[in-house]
């Protein structure tokens, strides 16, 4: 079966999204402060135990948008990216809360529409192959 351009773009663009957030996790894994940082929390956990659990989250949620990407899994893939728009905008509230780091908060914004413009695409081609 011939795969559409189309698919193989949103493939491509879900995958990297995945991509995206395992390293994010890895990074939360390895060298937590800087991650924390990055993220817009100062405040570093002694031991980094909060950052173990965060990089484990991360991890395991990027690899499974990479998967429903590989299986193009439109519905499952829409679905996932809805909710992550939802958790990146909240991101941004807390982060804002926290730290007002304005590049961290610009971070997650741009992740959640990142999120909702590709969540959309995904639900477009699910609507138009008519997939399960």
């Amino acid at each position: 079966m011939k795969v559409h351009i189309r698919q193989r773009w949103l493939q491509g663009l879900a995958i990297a999204a995945g991509l995206a957030l395992t390293v994010i996790g890895v990074r939360f894994g390895l060298v937590p402060r800087s991650a924390a940082r990055f993220f817009g929390i100062d405040a570093a956990a002694e031991p980094p135990h909060l950052h173990y659990v965060i990089a484990l989250r991360d991890i395991w949620l990027g690899l499974l948008i990479i998967v429903f990407a590989l299986w193009r899994d439109w519905r499952a893939l829409a679905m996932w990216l809805a909710f992550g728009a939802v958790v990146c905008f909240v991101d941004a509230l807390v982060v804002a809360h926290a730290t007002a780091w304005i590049w961290s908060v610009l971070f997650h914004i741009a992740s959640g529409t990142y999120c909702t413009a590709l969540g959309i695409a995904c639900w477009r081609e699910h609507v138009r192959t008519g997939s399960a």
